[in-house]
């Protein structure tokens, strides 16, 4: 399988069956579908999915999805049992990043819908400044969501020039930022190269020109914090900061919840009010959403707390000592390669590399073939890995087909540096 599959071909458009089919068939089908599919659970995925290979963890997050499999996580008021969790939940990851006294927070689908909701919440903190016409400043790496949040609340986005090292340009920053802007972005720790922005310089950006700063941890929010429990350097990112304002932390990434459970903390419990929707003037009465989504899945919050709990900071860190150890292994591996190199320096466990003799699209194309998903990035063109705890079985394994995918290259198949868009 490569991850260029994609059909030239018009599709037809599925109809619905007059009549049911057998369960079976139905479940059976399902499954011969899957097979094309990225195989996450033999280690060979390093995205989207952030397996911990342990079947103890899966088991806890398989009771908890079942459980809460029907309910409806819109209504706390029939779900109490749902409310006490989330604020659980939220309290939590307040707490991990040193949220002070005051503060608030609220969970959200993922990593997009909490920094949509960050932004929303400065465009409007900004309004009651007199900013009617704002901007977002953020560095080239960081996550696309918030020139999307830009595209659906009205605002200009200033993409700013990164550092050699992939680093946010805190000069270039703080040229871009004006009385105008209403958020200031810093990755901690970005996506494409896994690397640090200078976090504390661009708060104080931030802070010095009187706007908010959105310290996107989704990655690493829960990395950093028990890497630094590990007796670890890892620079300040969180609200002991005083020019952080807010900060998105993804609970379904290395907090190993399933998909739908992300936390968006502020440093103050009364900016949560431009995030949440009121609306009475319907027959049903007072109608409340606290963030995007109306009818809200119930399993993520179920599983983010059931997680949390059942694995604790300790079980958190002792995950994260092996990780730290596994992704050593893979870095020095790839060193130890001809002509490979790491871009920058990544704190955690994800890396992009790339080679000064070959066409590292090429290797990649060769990693296809043996069924490895390794994702693309560009300038300069490398390939990006996120390490999982899974991971861990299968280094050798990739070490060598790597090894054989450098030696034998060849030419590449054309495939760029493209996540998840086909066109």
């Amino acid at each position: 399988m490569t991850n260029d599959a994609r059909s030239t071909s018009p599709r037809p458009r599925a109809t619905m069956p007059l009549d049911g089919r057998r369960s079976v068939d139905v479940v059976a089908e399902m499954y011969q579908r899957k097979q094309g599919d990225a195989e996450w659970g033999r280690g060979r995925t390093f995205s989207l999915v952030y397996p911990t290979g342990r079947a103890d963890v899966d088991g806890v997050l398989t009771e908890a999805n079942v459980a809460y499999l029907f309910e409806n996580a819109l209504n706390p008021l029939r779900f109490p049992s749902l409310a006490t969790m989330e604020r659980d939940v939220t309290d939590m990851v307040a707490d991990l990043l040193h949220a002070p006294e005051g503060a608030g927070a609220g969970f959200s689908s993922g990593g997009t819908e909490s920094i949509l909701l960050s932004v929303l919440v400065s465009r409007e903190r900004a309004r009651e400044r007199g900013v009617t016409q704002g901007n977002i400043v953020f560095p080239e790496s960081a996550h696309p969501a918030f020139a999307k949040a830009a595209f659906v609340t009205g605002l200009e986005v200033r993409p700013t020039a990164l550092r050699d090292d992939f680093t946010a340009d805190e000069s270039a920053v703080a040229q871009a930022v004006d009385h105008n802007t209403v958020l200031v972005v810093g990755s901690a720790y970005g996506n494409p190269h896994g690397v640090m922005d200078p976090i504390a310089a661009l708060s104080e950006i931030a802070l010095e020109n009187g706007t908010a700063f959105h310290s996107d941890a989704c990655i690493g929010g829960f990395v950093l914090p028990f890497m630094e429990g590990l007796g670890l350097p890892v620079p300040l990112f969180d609200f002991r900061l005083p020019g952080v304002t807010q900060i998105s932390a993804d609970v379904h990434k290395y907090g190993y919840a399933t998909k739908g459970a992300s936390v968006i903390t502020y440093r103050e419990k009364s900016w949560l009010q431009h995030q949440t929707f009121r609306y009475d003037l319907w027959p049903s009465g007072g109608y409340r959403t606290p963030s995007m989504a109306g009818a809200r899945a119930a399993s993520p919050v179920a599983a983010a707390w059931a997680i949390m709990n059942y694995l604790g900071r300790h079980g958190y860190e002792a995950i994260m000592n092996d990780l730290v150890a596994t992704t050593s292994r893979f870095r020095k591996g790839i060193e130890n390669l001809p002509g490979l190199r790491i871009l920058g320096d990544p704190i955690g466990p994800l890396l992009s590399f790339t080679s000064d003799t070959d066409d590292v699209f090429a290797i990649g194309d060769r990693l296809d073939d043996r069924g490895w998903c390794c994702n693309r990035v560009k300038e300069p063109s490398g390939l990006h890995m996120m390490i999982s705890p899974l991971h861990q079985a299968y280094c050798d394994e990739f070490l060598s087909d790597l090894a054989a995918a450098v030696a034998n290259s060849g030419e590449s198949r054309g495939i760029g540096a493209r996540y998840n868009d086909e066109d």
